[in-house]
């Protein structure tokens, strides 16, 4: 029994212009003659005209995976190159310099500490008493080490007071070990004459000098203060510093180095003369007391001494300068213990104004003389 011929399903109307034209094109253009496979028989035989020489294909999978793997690669390098900087794929940079190396040094050595237990031997080691030996005994023993001689230096004789104890420079010599410089007050019997009696004398004359009075063979001799260096040595030990052994008297300067002298400053004297009264104004207040009263609003200035009273303004010059405060330099005759001293002082002025009036004011005030 035959078999139905079953037509072929007509092509898309969109495909179907495109296999039209390619039919033409193939029968316009001469090549050599294709073999077609005979079909089997009873195989239906496809319409004329509706081969096709191409046919759409899907793109396989694999093409897509490698697509996006490839658009994956190119932005993760536009990030990483956001990142990190296109620079720094081709320099690279220099390396981190090292940090310093901190070189432990170990603890300080106790200064403060040594300074306050050399003062305060230094004041036992010049006080004395031939009436009350152990007293200098017990003081210094608080200072040096146990088992110590407390005695030695002192034959126990005479009497001296210390009455100001300035201690001063620390040297450190190592091992634990340091030298304080200490300067003291003292007050004591005044240096006698110790030049000997003339031996030539008339030994006639001295039988027919009068007797001294009993009185004033048992008088006190005058006594006079003067200021004396002392060295002493002190070492730490079982945390804390005690002094090592007999210290040494040392002189005190007369006198100071030179020193340069300070610049000199051109002055304002037409300002100068125009402050003069406000000057003067403040000064007889600070001694009485009531420079606030004078001085700029919220300025902090407390007063002098009592007993002190305003002598004279002998100088008063200000700087060069412009602008709301001014400095200047005052040089001022106090009367204070029945006599007159000289003292300089450095005063800042600042201009205080109002919707009535304007006017210069003392702001600050500072003793010595600073260029």
């Amino acid at each position: 029994m035959a078999q139905p011929t079953v037509a072929p399903a007509p092509a898309p109307a969109g495909l179907q212009q495109w296999t039209d034209a390619a039919a033409r094109l193939q029968g316009q253009t001469p090549g050599p003659a294709r073999t077609e496979p005979a079909a089997p028989e009873g195989a239906p035989r496809p319409a004329a005209g509706s081969q096709v020489p191409w046919k759409i294909e899907d793109e396989k999978s694999g093409s897509k995976f490698a697509v996006k793997v490839g658009r994956g690669v190119l932005w993760g390098v536009v990030a990483l190159a956001a990142i990190t900087g296109i620079r720094s794929w081709f320099w690279t940079p220099a390396p981190p310099k090292p940090a310093p190396t901190k070189v432990d040094s170990g603890p300080q050595y106790p200064v403060q500490e040594a300074q306050a237990v050399a003062a305060r031997f230094a004041r036992s080691y010049l006080t004395w008493d031939e009436a009350d030996p152990q007293a200098r005994a017990g003081a210094l023993a608080r200072d040096m080490p146990r088992g110590a001689e407390t005695a030695a230096g002192w034959n126990s004789k005479g009497h001296q007071e210390v009455l100001v104890v300035l201690p001063s420079t620390v040297s450190v010599l190592g091992d634990k070990r340091a030298r304080v410089r200490v300067d003291l007050l003292v007050s004591g019997p005044a240096p006698t004459d110790s030049a000997p009696a003339d031996k030539d004398k008339d030994k006639g004359d001295k039988k027919d000098e009068p007797k001294k009075d009993d009185a004033k063979k048992d008088a006190k001799p005058a006594s006079a203060t003067r200021w004396m260096g002392l060295e002493v040595p002190v070492v730490q030990a079982s945390g804390r510093v005690v002094v090592t052994g007999e210290p040494g008297i040392v002189g005190v300067p007369n006198s100071g180095p030179s020193v340069p002298a300070p610049a000199a400053k051109s002055n304002d004297m037409e300002f100068s003369d125009k402050t003069r009264g406000v000057v003067e104004e403040f000064f007889s207040k600070y001694a009485a007391g009531e420079s606030d009263s004078v001085a700029a609003p919220g300025a902090s200035i407390p007063a002098l001494p009592s007993g002190m009273t305003l002598g004279t303004i002998r100088n008063w010059t200000v700087d060069e300068g412009s602008g709301t405060d001014r400095v200047g330099t005052a040089v001022v005759i106090w009367n204070v213990g029945g006599a007159e001293i000289e003292q300089t002082y450095r005063v800042k002025l600042t201009r205080v104004s109002s919707a009535q009036a304007e006017r210069w004011q003392v702001a600050e005030v500072h003793g010595g003389f600073t260029p």
